[in-house]
């Protein structure tokens, strides 16, 4: 088995590469998608949510009048965008949650492709668990009377 592992090493070694330009290569996938996510914050900075008609409405609010754990996530966006913390958080705390998280993984996932290394994200049961029910408390918190703190 170690011989596996340490050819496995060997072949991975030499084909990433260690120069500038290997570097450089390896960063095109992440720099991609962060230009992608700052284009979307752009646009959702740019193209006020609060203003009626630029966005479509949640069904789940329309047809039910329940507020989904996505809800006032553009609006937490828009304020997120302009530097209003508070807002973002009033609008949608659950995604400037994600917002974070994403920068927290997007900055692994860049030093590890610096590094020459692949990214693992190795999520097991439990924190899928959690993370299903850390939205649904946050939905059905949202929802209720003594919840109204969290409505957008």
């Amino acid at each position: 088995m170690r011989r596996v592992n340490a050819e496995t090493q060997r072949v991975t070694q030499a084909g990433s590469g260690s120069g500038a330009g290997a570097v450089v290569r390896r960063l095109g996938v992440p720099g991609g998608v962060l230009a992608a996510v700052a284009g979307a914050f752009a646009y959702v900075g740019a193209v006020d949510p609060n203003q009626p008609g630029h966005y479509p409405v949640c069904p789940l609010l329309r047809l039910t009048g329940l507020y989904c754990p996505g809800c006032g996530g553009l609006r937490s966006a828009h304020a997120f965008v302009h530097g209003d913390l508070a807002t973002a958080l009033t609008d949608n705390a659950l995604a400037v949650g994600g917002y974070l998280a994403f920068a927290v993984v997007w900055a692994v996932w860049v030093i590890r492709a610096v590094r020459g290394r692949p990214v693992r994200l190795d999520l097991g049961p439990l924190h899928l668990w959690s993370v299903g029910a850390l939205v649904l408390v946050f939905t059905v918190v949202r929802n209720l009377p003594s919840g109204g703190w969290l409505h957008p």
